[in-house]
């Protein structure tokens, strides 16, 4: 199916669905679906290591062969010159991880492991013990433990067969935490609340369902919310927490916005996006151009005659009709939809129409570009 094909189902699937819902319809959701509590957050580490094991794909770096002398130093085993390691073994590597708020001593942790120089693959490898470092250069965390690579590439005689990337993988579980993560939930008197996505509305609709139901609250700016610990629950944050993140918050028409990927040609249109009065024109402009490749041969007796390579060159040009589709003022994701679906748009023509539309001043959105 072509890209034209996919946009088209696409388009229809927002009609059917607008078709049963002509204006977004607001629905309840938990606050812990929405906010996260202030303090509680995640923490990154990263190490420097070595990943031994690969069969003559590691890297051929100076820097990996220092690091085996003097890790193999650190076992007794003393080599005068680091040339002395076979290279492609081994491959210097950078080792990261994610440790989330509350882990303890004991935990273990997914660790990806990326090569750091010119090795070209780290399937089959081993990752030998490498510390995880904080910002601060506290070790956090140590990794260790065979890399799955989710991919091959394999080399023979020329030929070579690749799938995947295959120069950095995991170690699921293959980090072990070596310290509390002590995290701070507020003081004994506040807790603030921060909204996932800033919006003044639901920043005052949360505030609102905590005071009529909890404990009073007050939203502070366009993501911030502060709440009062009752006195009951001083010394017991945790249930004060549970009950508070699983009360229900009525959602409301966050901000229209239109999101674009130019990379693979993928639109988004949020429900509220509106348009001012705009009249679209479309049409399509085709340029061909074909090469035919011929021989000019002299005939038998000539003389200082030579063979030649002639080109001849064949320009088409089609040229689609354009159409012009009006749109309303006011017009809503349904009359939006239906108008670009009636002119029949690729993608990447949709991407062109959406950003004259905002250019013009019709776009009643904001046109977001990753």
């Amino acid at each position: 199916m072509g890209r034209k094909g996919l946009i088209s189902i696409l388009l229809i699937t927002l009609l059917f669905f607008n078709g049963f819902l002509p204006e977004a319809r607001a629905e309840k959701v938990r606050i812990k679906d929405v906010v996260h509590i202030e303090g509680v957050r995640d923490n990154q580490i990263v190490g420097y290591g070595v990943v031994v094991g690969l069969q003559g794909t590691g890297d051929n770096s100076m820097s990996t062969q220092t690091t085996n002398q003097a890790m193999l130093a650190n076992f007794g085993t003393i080599i005068s010159n680091k040339n002395d390691i076979k290279l492609g073994n081994a491959a210097a590597v950078i080792v990261t991880a994610i440790v989330p708020p509350f882990a303890k001593n004991g935990d273990k942790l997914d660790v990806t492991v990326s090569s750091l120089a010119d090795a070209k693959s780290l399937e089959g490898g081993v990752l030998v013990q490498t510390q995880l470092l904080a910002p601060s250069g506290e070790v956090i965390a140590v990794a260790q433990g065979p890399i799955s690579t989710g991919g091959t590439d394999v080399s023979s005689a020329g030929s070579r067969v690749k799938t995947g990337v295959t120069t950095s993988g995991r170690v699921p579980g293959g980090a072990i935490v070596e310290r509390d993560i002590n995290t701070e939930i507020g003081n004994t008197a506040e807790l603030r609340i921060i909204l996932n996505n800033p919006d003044f509305s639901m920043a005052a609709k949360v505030a609102q369902v905590i005071n009529e139901n909890l404990a009073p609250s007050k939203a502070v700016d366009g993501s911030t919310i502060a709440v009062l610990i009752p006195s009951k629950f001083c010394d017991d944050k945790i249930s004060f927490i549970s009950i508070l993140e699983n009360l229900t918050v009525q959602t409301g028409s966050g901000v229209a916005k239109v999101v674009i990927n130019e990379r693979t040609g993928t639109i988004v249109i949020g429900s509220d996006v509106k348009l001012l009065p705009a009249a679209v024109a479309h049409g399509n402009l085709t340029v061909t151009v074909s090469t035919r490749n011929e021989v000019s041969q002299p005939n038998e007796f000539s003389q200082g005659g030579s063979t030649q390579a002639v080109q001849n060159s064949t320009i088409t040009v089609n040229k689609q009709p354009g159409r012009i589709i009006e749109i309303p003022g006011n017009a809503n994701l349904n009359e939006l939809v239906r108008a670009l679906n009636l002119i029949g748009v690729t993608p990447y023509d949709l991407i062109s129409i959406l950003q004259a539309l905002k250019a013009a001043g019709s776009l009643q959105a904001t046109l977001e570009i990753i």
